[in-house]
């Protein structure tokens, strides 16, 4: 019997953290060092934080290269699928070229590893927490919400890479469903079912966690929600729900959570006021140069400075706008048509650099739309102009209305969140739009994607074909 490739990520948290003397700094930056049983793991409420510890460590490192990394290469590579980014022939090189998604491919095959091995820990942590006879029930329920929250998210990003939206298709093929460990593979479920799945988990995740948390690397009720408000952004018919998700995770205050200020300080501190949730790293734990975005973006330090900013974006930001981070490459490159031009200071480079996941201003922004699509325009109006008025002193509001009005959010999400989580590559597939090539770009019309393009997600990978006796080669047929 074959057995799926999940297996084959076996759950090596249960094997990782030491678990006595655990104290709130080891907690929050976790340093892996011997294994322990798992009845020790899930005998105290400090054994089950040190190993949601150890899980919080594997969204940063490497995984198996420099663009496959963790989340943030999973973020990055979706960044420089659009028109607003320009990748050198580098790591990324070929996501940029919109030509990464065969079977074999370390793209398609990182991509699904490494969201099913977090699916894993996930499980494990939820089965471990609610078999406990040690824990409370009041910790039960909280820990394992935090489990419904991880397996959410990275259902979440399993279905945006291997699926067509979920307005397109709803019955196509999606990747297997587990609530457990499993040593054989399930079948195939449907972009509906998985949604409906990463809904309920994401319900009870809200339901179960508290505002409080050991460090902004971890999930609480805000980053829950806001991470579910993302779900129903991309699902497209649960706007209410979607609002009241977005305003619950930053607050509903945007004057409280904005600093334009920290804009400018590069991008690497998760202490950032506008982090909502962000993957915080130490120096005695580099990610070295497989720190996307920074390591690409970054030209004014020691790393790949491999990401260029195409000419037609950098005109969508006006003089006065604190996130017009745009300078020339260098004297020698005088044309605007040559793709090296302009390059971001957006971020900054360093070893211990941390990563953002999610951040306030796209909970704003969530909000606007969603008021938009209920029809407030005024609401929506507000909300803009509040971010708008944040970053750019000279900002008027907005008098926008019907499809102008939406393109207007949509162009200042890109603004705010260009190079972070690949807003604009999300937002043009879960809204059924093309991105076509403008401007300086080094691939142009090549790196085109049409409407509900086949390249907007990614092949199931071979092994998980050649392991999973319920899955066969006819599950790419027409991907």
């Amino acid at each position: 019997m074959k057995k799926n490739i999940i297996s084959k990520v076996v759950i090596a948290f249960m094997a990782i953290m030491m678990l006595v003397g655990c104290s709130e700094e080891f907690l929050d930056e976790p340093k892996p060092t011997q294994g322990v049983p798992e009845t020790v793991i899930f005998a105290s409420r400090d054994g089950v934080e040190a190993f949601i510890s150890g899980i919080m460590s594997r969204f940063r490192g490497q995984y198996t290269s420099t663009d496959a990394a963790g989340l943030n290469s999973i973020f990055f590579a979706r960044s420089v699928k659009g028109n607003d980014l320009i990748q050198t022939d580098n790591w990324f090189g070929f996501d940029y070229a919109n030509d990464n998604r065969e079977p074999t491919y370390r793209r398609t095959t990182f991509s699904w590893n490494y969201s099913f091995y977090m699916v894993n820990q996930a499980n494990s942590l939820i089965n471990g927490v609610e078999k406990s006879t040690a824990l409370t029930e009041a910790d039960k329920v909280e820990l394992a919400a935090y489990g419904y929250a991880l397996r959410g998210f990275f259902y979440h990003q399993l279905v945006l890479e291997f699926c067509p939206t979920y307005a397109a298709d709803t019955s196509f093929p999606a990747p297997p469903i587990y609530t457990e460990l499993s040593q054989t593979g399930n079948p195939m479920s449907t972009v509906g079912e998985v949604y409906d799945f990463i809904v309920s988990d994401l319900q009870k995740a809200v339901a179960g966690l508290k505002d409080t948390r050991l460090g902004k690397t971890y999930i609480n009720k805000p980053v829950a929600n806001a991470i579910l408000a993302q779900v129903y952004q991309a699902m497209g018919n649960k706007w209410p729900e979607a609002e009241a998700a977005a305003k619950a995770a930053y607050g509903g205050n945007p004057t409280a959570v904005l600093n334009a200020a920290q804009y400018s300080t590069g991008f690497d501190n998760v202490d950032n006021t506008e982090w909502l949730w962000g993957s915080a790293n130490r120096s005695d734990q580099s990610n070295y140069y497989f720190n996307a975005p920074a390591s690409m973006m970054d030209h004014l330090t020691t790393s790949y400075s491999a990401t260029y900013i195409n000419n037609d974006f950098v005109n969508l930001f006006s003089a006065t706008d604190v996130r017009r981070r745009f300078q020339r490459k260098s004297a020698s490159i005088t044309s605007t048509a040559d793709f090296r031009y302009w390059i971001s200071t957006k971020f900054k480079f360093t070893f211990e650099g941390d990563n953002p996941i999610i951040r306030t201003p796209e909970m704003i922004l969530i909000e606007a739309e969603a008021k938009y699509r209920q029809g407030l325009t005024a609401d929506a109006h507000t909300l803009l102009y509040a971010l708008q008025k944040n970053r750019d002193v000279n900002a008027v509001k907005s008098t926008n209305t019907g499809n102008d009005l939406l393109n207007e959010i949509l162009v200042e999400r890109r603004k705010e969140l260009y190079g972070e989580c690949g807003v604009e590559w999300f937002d043009a597939k879960r809204l059924r739009r093309a991105i076509t090539r403008t401007g300086n770009h080094r691939i142009g019309a090549a790196g085109n994607l049409a409407v509900d393009d086949k390249k907007f997600f990614l092949k199931i990978p071979q092994a998980e074909i050649d392991a999973n006796e319920f899955i066969d080669g006819s599950v790419n047929d027409g991907r």
